[in-house]
């Protein structure tokens, strides 16, 4: 079934708009949610969480893109749990482990705490990454949006582990440097 028919599904409030969109994106929903918690059945309830919170906000919200709306509202509520399942320690997931590379570019200080300091640093690295080369910025959101492991990033790619890894190493040297460069705290 076509996004835009799922959605009409939901503008009418008809229960098998879930259904649809879970035959529809499940996998992808679970994999999205597994790489940030590593457990299928915390990823279960997140995807759960997913289909409840598409129906609580179509309507009034028409999304074009249905998996990319999924995708995002799926990634914020795997974040969440995750945050709350280790409030005082790092998980083995994928998440962790690119949140824990990332630390040397970005911290969690109170610099980047407050709303207007993380619309200017979200816009600074989006700058950023505009001026990556493709491969390279493909890569990167592959790595620390998605959480993707750094072997499936290299098989993608059709490169080696070590390359991958140096290419997302200078990305987030890159990053660093230009966010000092910026004025930003780290």
């Amino acid at each position: 079934m076509e996004d835009q028919a799922i959605v009409a599904l939901y503008w009418q409030r008809d229960e098998s708009a879930i259904q649809e969109t879970q035959q529809k994106y499940g996998p992808y929903l679970l994999k999205i949610a597994y790489q940030i918690l590593s457990s299928r059945e915390d990823s279960e309830e997140s995807v759960n969480d997913t289909y409840l919170k598409a129906w609580g906000s179509m309507p009034p919200h028409r999304p074009v893109t249905l998996s990319t709306y999924l995708g995002r509202i799926t990634r914020q509520r795997s974040i969440d749990l995750f945050r709350t399942r280790h409030r005082d320690k790092r998980g083995g997931s994928e998440y962790a482990l690119s949140l824990t590379e990332l630390e040397d570019c970005v911290s969690g200080g109170d610099a980047t705490g407050r709303a207007m300091d993380q619309k200017l640093l979200a816009e600074a690295i989006a700058a950023y990454l505009g001026g990556l080369a493709p491969e390279t910025r493909t890569a990167f959101l592959e790595r620390y949006y998605f959480m993707d492991p750094v072997a499936d990033i290299a098989a993608r790619r059709g490169c080696t582990l070590a390359k991958t890894k140096s290419m997302l190493y200078r990305a987030r040297q890159g990053l660093r440097n230009y966010l000092e460069k910026e004025g930003f705290d780290l």
